[in-house]
């Protein structure tokens, strides 16, 4: 009969596991299964705590069908009115609109096949120079590579291809598209119920 392990291999192990920032995932498996959940990706970047702010998200959003309603939008009667409107709903519909931010840098990347293109050269620089620094810490003029550091030097390694694709032009159209959108919605969305009592009881 084989015997258990000596306490001090116990330590040891416990001790390596300890450096391990991936340890403790690996030890509680979260189900993203696959090749993505296997992927050693720093903690802040992991797809877990992705699909968690998702999740989120998701639970506070507003349903699409008042969202769109047609029936609920109007011309503000004056500026302050209009102030009022960008400022409530802006907090109201905070998670939908950050779904319509995230649907147009989708629809641009997809619609740009040499802005995806950038975007893997991006991924993969940066996932080879972190697997490089989890194997040997990596040390530039005295200093170690940290998180930032390494997304830092990802996007000097892919800049070229991203000027290439267009990465400018398309971050521009992203945001106009997004003020044009979000800013137009919650200027002529009528505020709910609550919101309009309060509006109606301040000060003219």
């Amino acid at each position: 009969m084989s015997s258990g392990p000596k306490g001090e291999n116990c330590l040891v192990d416990m001790d390596s596991k300890a450096d391990d920032p991936f340890a403790a995932e690996e030890a509680h498996p979260t189900g993203t299964g696959g090749v993505i959940g296997k992927l050693r990706l720093p903690k802040g970047l992991s797809v877990t705590v992705a699909k968690e702010w998702l999740d989120r998200q998701r639970l506070s959003i507003r349903p699409w069908s008042s969202f769109v309603d047609q029936r609920k939008f109007s011309k503000p009667r004056n500026f302050g009115e209009l102030c009022q409107r960008v400022v409530r709903n802006g907090d109201t519909y905070q998670s939908n609109y950050t779904f319509i931010f995230l649907g147009l840098i989708l629809y641009c990347i997809v619609s740009s096949p040499m802005l995806l293109i950038a975007l893997g050269v991006f991924a993969g620089a940066f996932y080879i120079i972190h697997l490089k620094a989890l194997e040997s810490k990596l040390v530039i003029l005295g200093k170690e590579l940290t998180v930032p550091h390494q997304l830092s030097l990802a996007g000097a390694v892919s800049l070229p291809v991203f000027w290439l694709a267009g990465a400018g032009a398309a971050v521009f159209w992203v945001l106009g598209a997004t003020l044009f959108v979000i800013g137009s919605h919650a200027a002529f969305r009528q505020l709910e119920g609550g919101d309009m009592e309060e509006l109606f009881m301040e000060p003219v």
